[in-house]
């Protein structure tokens, strides 16, 4: 059985980018797969965070992990700062990191120009941690979204250099990425990425927004010039709005157009909003009762640690014995 890995930041609010490139992947590997699912709160820290409102986000994280379909009965899921392992493997891995291949990390450079003179060591070193945390389960494969390959690219040179300097311990993930649903853009600026950080609330669809922050939003997304859904026309925007829609539906693009073919723009909003508030409505419903339920969500996040611990500890084991710890 083949192990997958996967997790999610517990800052600013999930959206419907997260759910499509993420969790609903994960819903659909659990079962045949060894599946491990982590609330990332160390990765989250990177930039500056409030302390209090880290800690909800990390519960509010695991029930909306719950309520999109992540079974704890078929998938493991944990905190990640709780399993220390993590720290101390990307502690090893960085002495075998190139400084320079972490220079040209895309997400670093980008988000070094927005926090400026606030940027941290942390923020450097980021793709290092993310490293060991794959490699630390044996990781087969890591759902993630387009915007992620290049860290698993680079988790798999370390597995490379470590396996070659000290003797074979990792194996080699494979970053699995859905090519429809691999990047959900923002619903105002279909040239970036859907966000948690964008300061325009307009440009994402949040899991928990309400029936009529959803609509309001898609109403305003952003189109083009057209007036109707074509297979042979249509800018970015209107192919990330076709996107959302199959991704809900659960069609492929080409399932889509041959659904949506010659309606109006007015007309394509008011079915996709109907089909998110839908689809939202199922997951928020499952949420409210699971966030209110403390006992279980702690519940669920001790048993993934302890499994998480178990199975990580095996793998940090062999690597200090390699490297003479």
């Amino acid at each position: 059985m083949k192990t997958v890995f996967s997790g999610v930041q517990p800052s600013g609010d999930l959206h419907i980018g997260n759910y499509i490139g993420a969790l609903k992947q994960w819903v659909q590997a659990q079962g045949s797969t060894e599946s491990i699912f982590c609330i990332v709160d160390l990765h989250a820290i990177t930039v500056p965070q409030d302390p209090s409102v880290l800690r909800q986000k990390v519960l509010e994280v695991a029930a909306l992990y719950i309520a999109s379909g992540i079974d704890p009965e078929k998938s493991h899921i944990f905190v990640q700062s709780e399993n220390p392992n993590h720290t101390y493997l990307s502690w090893i891995l960085n002495c075998v990191t190139p400084f320079g291949q972490l220079e040209r990390m895309t997400q670093f450079k980008d988000k070094s120009q927005k926090y400026q003179d606030q940027t941290t060591a942390g923020l450097f070193d980021y793709p290092v941690l993310m490293a060991a945390d794959i490699l630390l389960y044996q990781t087969d494969e890591v759902p993630v979204g387009e915007d992620q390959k290049q860290h698993i690219e680079l988790a798999r040179d370390l597995a490379e250099k470590f396996n070659s300097k000290f003797g074979e311990v990792f194996k080699f993930p494979e970053a699995v990425i859905k090519k429809e649903a691999a990047r959900i853009m923002s619903l105002q600026n279909a040239a970036v990425k859907m966000g948690k950080s964008d300061l325009n609330p307009m440009s994402r669809i949040n899991l928990l927004d309400s029936e009529e922050e959803i609509r309001e939003k898609i109403k305003k997304a952003v189109t083009d010039s057209g007036s109707s859904i074509s297979r042979d026309s249509g800018s970015a925007a209107i192919s990330n709005l076709l996107t959302i829609y199959a991704a809900f539906k659960d069609q492929t693009l080409d399932e889509a157009y041959i659904d949506l073919e010659g309606k109006s723009y007015g007309e394509f909003k008011n079915v996709l909003a109907d089909l998110v508030v839908e689809k939202l409505s199922q997951i928020q419903k499952k949420y409210q009762e699971i966030i209110l339920d403390e006992g279980y969500l702690r519940k669920v996040l001790d048993e993934g640690r302890d499994y998480a611990i178990a199975k990580s500890s095996q793998t940090l084991q062999q690597v200090k014995e390699k490297v003479g710890l």
